[in-house]
């Protein structure tokens, strides 16, 4: 992972939050983005110019990907400049002065609150936008407002939205159709998901959009197909787990794992998540993440498989049955008892105890 130079314009050597970003930028923000912004500013502090992204997600606990996706998201509101290699990599972050610089009026439309399955999807596999989304002309507007299909579309998804639609809606509504080539029904079920799990905010619809495109999803059909299928997964984690919550992000990342790289069915997550209460006495997914990866390296489908490898492991740990003896094999140390044992009978002793009264006598 490359080195980041860091600079900044008008911080101090001390920890100082601006008051413009307390504001006018942290109400609206993710939580997740503002520890990022407020450990670059403590980065100045400890004399650590260079960073890595790598080192950012270790410190806040987080993906790379997140923290890519937080820088990206102050860079749009000029909070940050970015500097990127012939790679695409980050080798720079510039702070900018809020007390000098000119920006924008925080729009929380901007907002993106990573807490679905799709979004995580997005922090796993970063869609890759083949240029930036442009900007459409009103004239472009107008023609989008004469095709009845999507006028249709439009109408539907302010029902959705219970309010008008804005400029920004017009701008990714015609994104979707003219660049990314989604039908009005895809539109307008994308709406309908979003809204369903109670996000309205445009850059997460679009972030929604952005990873159907990059999986190939092209139909509303597929795209229910795919919301449904997530959805079994976390239920059934859930409800093994005893959960009357969604997964946490952290949560979601293990369950998209289990399901997409080690291929396991709802009930393998079921079996692995009630072993782990049973163990651990607790919903603790990083022990049941333990078992699934296990048993994937040891080539399990299934039940069958896993109840095959539960008695391989039975047979190499067998455990002595109850009052059952085990003789000693191995002779005693004691060279007194390396030599033969006598055995006496009712009659030796009557001898021995007639000989031992004759002596007191």
């Amino acid at each position: 992972m490359n080195k980041i130079s860091l600079h900044a314009e008008g911080i101090s050597d001390i920890t100082i939050v601006p008051n413009t970003f307390i504001d006018q930028y942290m109400p609206s923000a993710n939580g997740a983005y503002v520890k990022v912004y407020l450990y670059l500013l403590r980065c100045f502090n400890s004399n650590r110019p260079e960073i890595t992204i790598s080192s950012i997600a270790d410190h806040l606990e987080n993906t790379e990907k997140d923290i890519i996706r937080s820088l990206n998201y102050w860079e749009k509101l000029n909070l940050l400049q970015l500097t990127r290699n012939e790679h695409h990599e980050i080798i720079s972050i510039h702070l900018i002065d809020l007390n000098t610089s000119q920006n924008p009026t925080v729009d929380t439309d901007m907002e993106t609150v990573p807490d679905s399955e799709e979004e995580i999807a997005v922090t796993l596999h970063m869609p890759k936008k083949p240029n930036p989304r442009q900007t459409y002309s009103t004239e472009k507007i107008a023609q989008l407002n004469e095709n009845d299909e999507i006028k249709w579309a439009m109408h539907i998804i302010e029902i959705y939205l219970d309010r008008p639609l804005k400029p920004m809606d017009m701008q990714l509504i015609l994104y979707l159709y003219e660049e990314l080539k989604f039908s009005a029904e895809l539109i307008m079920y994308l709406f309908e998901y979003c809204v369903s799990k109670n996000k309205k905010n445009i850059s997460y619809i679009e972030a929604v959009a952005l990873t159907w495109a990059e999986e190939g999803i092209d139909s509303e059909e597929k795209a229910r197909e795919a919301t449904a299928t997530y959805n079994d997964h976390y239920h059934a984690v859930n409800k093994a787990f005893g959960l009357n919550r969604s997964p946490g992000q952290i949560e979601r990342q293990y369950i998209t794992k289990w399901v997409e790289v080690f291929g396991f069915s709802d009930e393998i997550l079921t079996e692995a998540c009630n072993r782990t209460i049973l163990r651990t006495g607790k919903p603790d997914f990083k022990y049941a993440d333990k078992i699934l990866e296990t048993w994937f390296k040891k080539g399990a489908k299934n039940m069958e498989d896993i109840l095959k490898l539960d008695e391989e492991f039975s047979k190499s740990n067998k455990i002595p049955e109850p009052g059952k003896v085990t003789p000693i094999t191995k002779p005693s140390s004691n060279k007194f008892n390396q030599y033969p044992q006598r055995t006496y009978t009712a009659k030796d002793y009557a001898e021995l105890e007639r000989k031992l009264l004759n002596k007191g006598l």
